[in-house]
């Protein structure tokens, strides 16, 4: 607990003792009092059976005895009130809580008076207790903002801001340190603690030539890191920022309880207002008049429809629903977060429980994206030459697939040699080459430049086409292996209720057939370029049925339009482009496509626990509220139907803050 919390603990303790203690203390609901007491004004005085003659404390001072425990536990909201009227804001649960109690005083129920703004209290602490708890995975989180980065200067380590630090500087990282920012290990091996990212227990090696991303922590060895992102748009950086304005994002169920507040408060009080004041003057018009059409007032009619009205306004207060459904939805992100799924926000959570329709991305997807030359069929030079012309044409793609084929080339290649190059989206690159263009891509890029390609070689990797002023020089294959739980992932997601499940890739056909076959998706799309996937996701939105919704899940470049234009688009963090984790809406921090559907279970839970507590609070308030109006409802019905529903509702609403699985 918080120090604020325990304050509050002890303020409940203690009202509550003395409470009991007045009312131990209250004998018939007043006090016999001593001889030495007699100055006071008295109620008249009875004789008891023995003859003895008893005096009694009139009502005033019953009343001022629980005043004491009423100001210890509800001096706080009595002035919140008063602030807030002050500041225009009338109509909120303090004022209500306040009009209640107090009214309660004015009519001589002093127990319940004070009963109600205890209780109140006490589903206030169960409130701030459960928010306390949602937020500590969140806290967890922030526990990756690194302090300081190690940094070789003269020589010596200089321990600085991960902000001062620029992109070529080189970084020491000790054995226990966090990982402050984003670079490649230059020297030393050791294990990655990767867990406040991915969720993930299993430490990662790193050797020299890798990459290692800001928030893990080091764990044997000592590594020497070049810096290669500055700490602005570090990984680090990015997560800490994507769950601090997470919760700006509110769902149609936060905006409907947000909305309903504002009209239901003040709505009720006047209706309270009412109940208290019409019958009476209705009764007294018909008095007045003489019809008969009404009994008659009876000695403390108006006091009765006055505590009917105060007990309305107890039963009236929204507790339940502006607190818990709000803690619903931050449980449900920091439970995600805990287990390295990133949610953007609450409306987003919302959507990922509609999911009816899943669309992939192929490659760094459902593929590890680590790409190979397995086979190179030259025609008219070596393997050698075909492959140098196609590494020399590549060199300045960051592609998988460009990256692999420099990566097979042979060794101490005059990179010179290449005069420039022009990407052609979706096809492949142009280079001058020696002084001679070079073609490097797919039948598409053969067809512009003229050659006559062999076409549909009938291999399942991926086909790079060389063609050499515009004769055809052979062809390279590239394969890449689908991830091994890609299969399982789309499994899960079907026992989830997603009914379709489709991939769109740039590949050619028989690529995006064989693993759309294998993996057991519904529908495959091949040989697309990056606008052709944004018209089938258009086409897909269109198919979709009502209230049901379409997620997209990729990692490169060129998914960041499709991503941006499906319901949810859902990145991978560790292999993903800044541009694809950017422009998505849930991100997967360790590329786990089975988290996905994790992402679902956790979105539909979280739906399930706010229509639970919509329904439950709105039937209990509605049902006492009318019960209060004819009188069958006391102060303590009126207290269970506040603060006990909204107890049952945070408490409810806390189940989410679990692992779910």
């Amino acid at each position: 607990m918080t120090r604020k919390q325990k304050k509050t603990l002890l303020r409940i303790l203690l009202a509550a003792g003395l409470l009991v203690l007045v009312w131990v203390l209250e004998p018939d609901t007043a006090w016999l009092l001593p001889d030495w007491l007699s100055w006071l004004p008295l109620a008249p005085a009875a004789v008891s059976q023995n003859g003895a003659v008893a005096r009694y404390a009139p009502g005033w001072l019953t009343g001022a005895a629980y005043l004491i425990p009423y100001a210890v536990i509800g001096w706080d909201v009595a002035w919140r009130a008063i602030r807030n009227i002050k500041d225009g804001q009338v109509f909120d649960e303090n004022f209500l809580m306040a009009v209640a109690t107090v009214g309660a005083f004015g009519c001589g129920e002093y127990r319940e008076g004070v009963a109600v703004m205890l209780f109140y209290q006490v589903g206030e602490l169960f409130q701030s207790v459960a928010v306390s708890r949602s937020r500590q995975s969140i806290a967890q989180l922030m526990d990756i903002r690194p302090d300081y980065a190690n940094v070789e200067r003269d020589g010596t380590l200089v321990q600085v801001d991960p902000e001062e630090v620029a992109v070529g500087d080189i970084i020491v990282i000790k054995p226990g340190e966090r990982v402050p920012l984003d670079g490649t290990v230059t020297e030393g091996t050791s294990a990655l603690d990767t867990a406040a990212l991915t969720g993930e227990s299993l430490p990662r090696d790193v050797e020299p030539g890798q990459e290692v991303v800001s928030g893990c922590v080091n764990l044997t060895g000592v590594l020497r890191v070049t810096v290669s992102r500055p700490y602005e748009e570090s990984t680090v950086a990015k997560i800490l920022d994507l769950v601090e304005n997470s919760a700006a994002k509110k769902a149609k169920a936060e905006h409907f309880i947000t909305k309903f507040a504002r009209y239901y408060t003040p709505t009720v009080v006047f209706a309270a207002l009412a109940l208290a004041v019409l019958p009476p003057v209705c009764k007294l018009a018909d008095d007045a008049l003489g019809l008969g059409l009404l009994p008659s007032l009876g000695p403390g009619e108006w006091m009765m429809w006055v505590h009917r009205a105060l007990i309305f306004l107890v039963v009236s207060c929204p507790c339940a629903l502006v607190i818990s459904i709000p803690l619903s939805f931050f449980g449900g992100i920091g439970g995600a977060s805990r287990q390295g799924i990133l949610v953007k926000g609450g409306n987003y959570l919302e959507a990922l429980a509609q999911v009816g329709i899943v669309v992939f991305d192929k490659t760094g997807t459902l593929t590890r994206g680590q790409f190979a030359v397995t086979q190179v069929h030259p025609q008219g030079m070596t393997e050698e030459e075909l492959l140098t012309l196609a590494a020399l044409a590549e060199q300045w793609s960051n592609h998988p697939i460009a990256r692999s084929i420099r990566s097979a080339a042979p060794e101490n290649l005059d990179w010179e040699r290449a005069a420039g190059a022009e990407e052609e989206a979706g096809h492949g690159i142009k280079a001058v080459v020696d002084g001679c263009s070079v073609w490097v891509g797919n039948d598409k890029l053969m067809e512009q430049a003229g050659a006559d390609w062999e076409r549909n070689p009938g291999q399942e990797g991926t086909v790079v086409h060389v063609a050499l002023e515009g004769r055809y020089a052979g062809w390279i294959q590239v394969s890449d292996r689908e991830k091994e739980e890609a299969a399982q992932a789309i499994r899960e997601l079907k026992q989830a209720g997603v009914r379709r499940t489709v991939m769109l890739t740039g590949d050619i056909p028989a690529v995006g057939e064989a693993l759309g076959r294998k993996l057991g998706l519904d529908e495959i799309h091949a040989g697309l370029l990056p606008q052709d996937k944004v018209t089938w996701v258009e086409r897909l939105l269109e198919e979709k049925k009502p209230e049901e919704r379409l997620a997209f899940v990729g990692d490169g470049i060129n998914d960041a339009p499709v991503l941006s234009r499906a319901d949810i688009g859902v990145a991978m963090g560790a292999m993903g482009s800044d541009a694809a984790i950017e422009a998505a809406d849930v991100v997967l921090m360790d590329d786990d496509l089975t988290k996905l559907s994790a992402a679902v279970r956790i979105a539909r839970k979280t739906l399930a626990i706010v229509r639970q507590n919509i329904v439950f609070a709105l039937g209990v308030k509605f049902l006492v509220l009318a019960l209060s109006a004819v009188g069958l409802a006391n102060m303590w019905m009126a207290v269970f139907a506040d603060v006990g529903v909204s107890v049952i509702a945070i408490l409810n609403a806390s189940r989410m803050l679990g692992k779910i699985r």
